[in-house]
């Protein structure tokens, strides 16, 4: 089964953060409660589940874990039962990384969807997971909203990720079974993806980088190929020789944190648009240089997915139309490239 986007929408400006969270947001006031009669012999999870129906079960375990529920005056346990009329105070306390996990309605290019996973085709600029300067507007928080019950799934079902400024395709499970089921085939190196990436250079032959990968020994939010990483494998094949620049496709055997952006400059062919891996293009003309030095992104798209799926354990395949942005910029270097110099 063979999936193609073909549609392309406006693209939206995902980098126009909402105005910035302040304490008094953040915090609860304490929830206090009497537990029914009827919940007797019941976990107070599960009591408190019942209750708060507002708040997935898993939020109030953690609550549980970090000492902010009290019964009859006591700090809680997890495994704790009740046997009704007990008195529990609740101190929520929400922290900032808390209140990431809402829904928001940011629209989603859904390209299938079932009762087991979903497959989205992610624009150049939305963050995939909230973290240290992206506490909202994430794909996260999209998800939630379009899928609520995905509250009650770690992470709310995303099993890998790409990074903001990269394009293309992601899968998200809907169910603990699908998300244990895609952990396990990414474990196992059988979900094959295929990325679009343009980089600086002439590269003449197809290859594979077998380096390990971890974090940068200096600069600590970056990574680097280190000795100390973890085994990383990009194979990446030859599409189209253009001036100054090589259009490749890579598929990843791994899926360490930027390990496309960090193999192709380790051997000297780092993405076009790379804020943080990237060079100057060398030995080209100038109208082709300030193209790359321009473009204001990685090059990099995620194009193809393939899969097994969970539940029905068919193959499954999609594929993902270049976005505008990368597309015109290829469209621009061929023409310029067809010039006399």
């Amino acid at each position: 089964m063979t999936n193609s986007i073909k549609n392309k929408s406006t693209p939206a400006d995902y980098n126009v953060k909402p105005p910035p969270l302040v304490c008094n947001e953040l915090a609860h006031t304490d929830i206090d409660l009497i537990i029914p009669a009827d919940y007797a012999g019941l976990r107070l999870d599960q009591a408190l589940a019942k209750l708060l129906p507002q708040w997935s079960r898993s939020r109030l375990q953690s609550w549980i874990v970090e000492n902010r529920v009290v019964v009859d005056g006591l700090i809680a346990t997890v495994k704790q039962k009740v046997w009704g009329n007990e008195y529990v105070r609740i101190s929520p306390q929400d922290t900032v990384a808390e209140s990431a996990y809402t829904a928001e309605n940011i629209h989603l290019d859904i390209i299938h969807e079932d009762e087991s996973l979903i497959v989205i085709n992610k624009p150049a600029g939305l963050v995939t997971h909230p973290g240290n300067g992206n506490w909202q507007g994430t794909l996260l928080n999209a998800l939630l909203h379009h899928a609520p019950q995905l509250e009650n799934v770690p992470r709310a079902g995303i099993v890998h990720r790409l990074d903001k400024n990269t394009s293309g395709l992601l899968v998200v499970a809907k169910t603990i079974e699908a998300q244990t089921n895609l952990v396990r085939q990414l474990q196992q190196h059988t979900v094959k993806r295929d990325y679009l990436a343009l980089v600086l250079g002439e590269v003449e032959q197809s290859g594979s980088v077998d380096a390990p990968i971890g974090r940068h020994p200096i600069h600590r939010t970056k990574m680097a190929v280190t000795t100390h990483g973890k085994s990383a494998r990009t194979h990446y094949r030859v599409i189209e020789i253009l001036e100054g620049c090589t259009l490749l496709q890579c598929s990843l055997e791994t899926g360490r944190t930027h390990q496309i952006r960090v193999h192709m400059s380790a051997i000297g062919h780092p993405l076009a648009g790379d804020p943080v891996y990237g060079g100057k293009p060398r030995n080209t003309r100038q109208v082709i240089g300030e193209l790359l030095i321009n473009f204001p992104r990685q090059a990099l798209h995620a194009q193809k997915l393939a899969l097994t799926h969970p539940h029905t354990e068919q193959i499954l395949t999609w594929e993902a139309n270049v976005p505008d942005d990368l597309e015109n910029l290829l469209q621009k270097l061929k023409y310029h490239s067809k010039e006399e110099p």
